[in-house]
């Protein structure tokens, strides 16, 4: 794969209990194509992802939240896991982080529950995405249209529902970056 992305700089925003290959899967497909990309949670040191109910692997957090400048990055990710969704929707640094890449019309790209943030951050009102199945009420309520889709993309917000989609949602990412 040639390096198109060179020079572009993608942030992953994670707290404890991530979908781990919501992670990774995303990250590996970004380095392959010359992205940096970074892993910024609420502290510094490591956070740890989960395969479904199972702890897994530590990961060494790049910078933190309130630290990051979206100024610095070319794009954000939100991967999903229940834990981490539900801990970083009320982390107000986390928030103004997609606030403030989506002002500036950056992607977002959102997998599984990793949408849960954009529901608290008031950020899909009038927005056509996808999530995990158990996460369509919670959108619905906040006023997206969604839908049963493994990709789907909204102006700068792209979203896909599980591991199964990590395929599409890079390919539509990695296209965004491209553009």
């Amino acid at each position: 794969m040639s390096n198109s992305l060179n020079g572009k700089r993608v942030a992953i925003l994670v707290t404890d209990g991530f979908e781990q290959v919501e992670l990774t899967g995303p990250k590996q497909a970004l380095e392959e194509v010359g992205a940096q990309v970074d892993i910024l949670s609420a502290e510094e040191g490591q956070v740890k992802g989960w395969n479904h109910d199972e702890p897994a692997d530590d990961f060494k957090v790049d910078g933190t939240f309130k630290g990051a400048s979206v100024d610095h990055y070319d794009a954000i990710i939100l991967p999903g896991g229940v834990q981490n969704s539900d801990t970083i929707r009320l982390d107000q640094n986390a928030q103004h982080l997609v606030k403030t890449g989506t002002s500036a019309g950056k992607p977002i790209a959102v997998i599984c529950h990793g949408g849960w943030l954009l529901v608290s951050a008031g950020l899909v009102n009038g927005k056509t995405m996808t999530s995990y199945k158990t996460l369509r009420d919670d959108l619905v309520n906040a006023g997206a249209n969604w839908v049963d889709k493994e990709v789907v993309k909204d102006g700068n917000l792209i979203s896909s529902r599980q591991p199964d989609d990590i395929p599409a949602f890079n390919r539509e990412l990695i296209a965004a970056l491209s553009e």
